[in-house]
């Protein structure tokens, strides 16, 4: 089974739109025959869990031993790291796809290691290659513009940031999961 690792903000209640298209998102997934991947807390990284769960589907959370907090209810599988930055490696060699929804720095840190691995070709050697990484617009559209401007550093007409190539922008659950499916399944 495939394994999508989710990363997503820990703040957002039930009741709050995001939460509902994170869940929708977990649900999906499953629903496509993919297993759920994240940090295991709350707020995004719930609802996508909880999505999964009411699915049928499988849950992953990565947890830190930095905090106390234990791991949603919706998570059947835990993997508890010792560091943020074992987290964050964890989370990333668990996944065949990545999809960032809305959330804070720790969520900018997941993203940015990721693309950055992918970007170098660290990651082909770690775990296998370049894989799907997918972004919720419009909310990371500010940054993916933001980067565009590395271009713009090389004097180089033709050159492009070869970061951008990496990334694809989303609309919502249904354009995520269409897209993996088409790329992750035969």
């Amino acid at each position: 089974m495939k394994v999508v690792t989710i990363f997503g903000s820990s703040l957002p209640g039930e009741g709050s739109a995001a939460y509902q298209e994170a869940r929708r998102l977990g649900r999906l997934l499953a629903e496509g025959g993919f297993a759920v991947c994240n940090g295991g807390y709350g707020g995004l990284m719930e609802a996508s869990a909880r999505g999964a769960r009411e699915a049928g589907g499988h849950t992953i959370g990565v947890t830190c031993a930095v905090w106390q907090a234990a791991a949603n209810r919706y998570i059947v599988e835990e993997a508890r790291t010792n560091s943020f930055l074992e987290r964050l490696t964890t989370l990333i060699e668990r996944g065949d796809a990545f999809i960032a929804l809305p959330g804070g720095t720790g969520t900018l840190a997941e993203l940015a290691l990721v693309w950055e691995m992918m970007n170098k070709s660290s990651l082909a050697r770690t775990v296998g290659g370049r894989k799907p990484l997918l972004v919720m617009g419009p909310y990371w559209q500010p940054v993916i513009d933001c980067l565009k401007q590395e271009g713009e550093l090389n004097s180089k007409a033709d050159w492009r940031a070869p970061a951008m190539g990496i990334v694809s922008m989303v609309s919502g659950p249904d354009e995520a999961v269409s897209l993996l499916k088409a790329k992750l399944q035969p």
